[in-house]
């Protein structure tokens, strides 16, 4: 029988190998694979090198390396786990594959440039494993989810699942605008808040829900009445939005102020047994300008208090809100942009409407020099409290929506 020397010989053999010199030049055009062990990846590897331990190389390497004619340099310790990884990914098809010979040992001693990547802790390894098991996320979109900040208008129906999966899932700064305080009335659908915080503010007692599960997550409260005065200076730094308002007015606002500072913005609304979501990508997709020119009449929009609402639907509208923002952090899929799914629960049926960019619209048409941030307040009738699905959305005779 062979030794394990002669194998790996045999195998160099049918592999190409390049110096560590060789390899630095390809920097920049190459990409690098690092196929050693978690605890020897996080004492130092190469700059931008993506991780992949050796045995979980077959598993999840075309989630991770999706161009199988990208040339790739594939390096270990000292080169006998990268020759056997560069066996494997020719097997699997990859066009362009080196092994570095020497490894990462030869790398540094040669004084390379390298650096300790940041790595995520052993109790954030199991909190998220979950997630590091899937290619798409893995460790480096764990880290960017953690480095990430997520606005949440409203700590309500919407704000509450949506703040419960994001905080979950590892967004690191969530952001939560709210003046209301926690009422009885509002337990039926509003998950963040309990009986024991009854007349304390909503943010307040949102933050320490999102606290008591998880750690990882700074939560910054605006206990405040979102205005023409402090929206942009609110929504400043924020990656995403999450719009779980109820009024037209803030709607306008948070429209036209994320225009202004190009923040998508994840929109959902509720109503009776319904529920609708969208994405508002500036300047990518349609605005809310683009999908509702102008309030509907106040006798055609009715608000929750008024008609009621099914509890549960503002945990799945809430939930595909919070799922929307995370496509938007990592890059995964296709966003809800230029398209609104609508929810109707009595049937458990979704349709897709698509939404059009309006050319003439007032925010982000054509030709339009500037936008000013006012308020929206003389739009809508006081006691609009809430946006019922049908009121949200324009009829395909309009021009702007298509069913899809």
């Amino acid at each position: 029988m062979p030794s394990f020397r002669e194998i790996l010989a045999n195998i160099r053999s049918q592999i190409r190998e390049i110096s560590t010199a060789d390899a630095e030049g390809l920097i920049g055009q190459a990409v690098f694979l690092d196929v050693r062990e978690p605890d020897e990846y996080e004492q130092g590897a190469l700059p931008g090198a993506i991780h992949l331990p050796r045995g979980f190389l077959e598993f999840q390497v075309e989630g991770k390396l999706t161009d199988k004619s990208a040339p790739v340099v594939v390096y270990c310790a000292v080169g006998g786990r990268s020759a056997l990884a560069a066996k494997a990914l020719g097997e699997l098809g990859y066009a362009d594959v080196v092994s570095m010979a020497g490894g990462f040992n030869r790398w540094k001693d040669e004084g390379r440039r390298w650096s300790v990547p940041r790595a995520l802790t052993p109790e954030q390894r199991n909190r998220y494993h979950r997630h590091l098991l899937l290619p798409e996320v893995s460790e480096s979109g764990q880290l960017k989810l953690l480095d990430s900040k997520v606005l949440l208008l409203g700590a309500g129906g919407l704000g509450s699942p949506a703040a419960m999966y994001l905080a979950a899932a590892g967004v690191g700064t969530i952001g939560v605008v709210d003046m209301d305080i926690v009422d009885a009335s509002n337990l039926q659908r509003q998950i963040l808040h309990d009986l024991s915080r009854v007349g304390e503010s909503k943010v307040s007692s949102a933050k320490t829900t999102i606290g008591g599960l998880n750690p990882d997550v700074n939560v910054v409260t605006y206990d405040t009445r979102l205005s023409a005065d402090n929206v942009l200076e609110i929504i400043d730094g924020y990656d995403v939005i999450v719009d779980g308002t109820d009024n037209f007015p803030t709607r306008y606002l948070v429209n036209d102020a994320s225009l202004l500072k190009r923040i998508p913005v994840v929109h959902g609304s509720i109503f009776r047994f319904d529920g609708q979501v969208t994405v508002f990508a500036p300047y990518d997709g349609p605005c809310y300008r683009c999908m509702i020119p102008e309030p509907p009449p106040a006798d055609q929009a009715p608000s929750c208090a008024e008609a009621g609402v099914l509890g549960v639907i503002c945990g799945i509208v809430g939930s595909i809100q919070a799922a929307e923002a995370i496509k938007l952090l990592l890059g995964l899929g296709e966003p809800l942009v230029g398209r609104l799914l609508s929810y109707d629960s009595l049937d458990q049926s979704f349709r897709t409407f698509k939404v059009r960019r309006d050319p003439q619209c007032p925010a982000c048409g054509d030709g339009v020099e500037e936008i000013v941030i006012a308020e929206y307040d003389e739009y809508c009738m006081p006691h609009l409290s809430r946006t019922p699905a049908a009121a949200a959305m324009p009829s395909a005779a309009s021009g702007v929506l298509v069913p899809g």
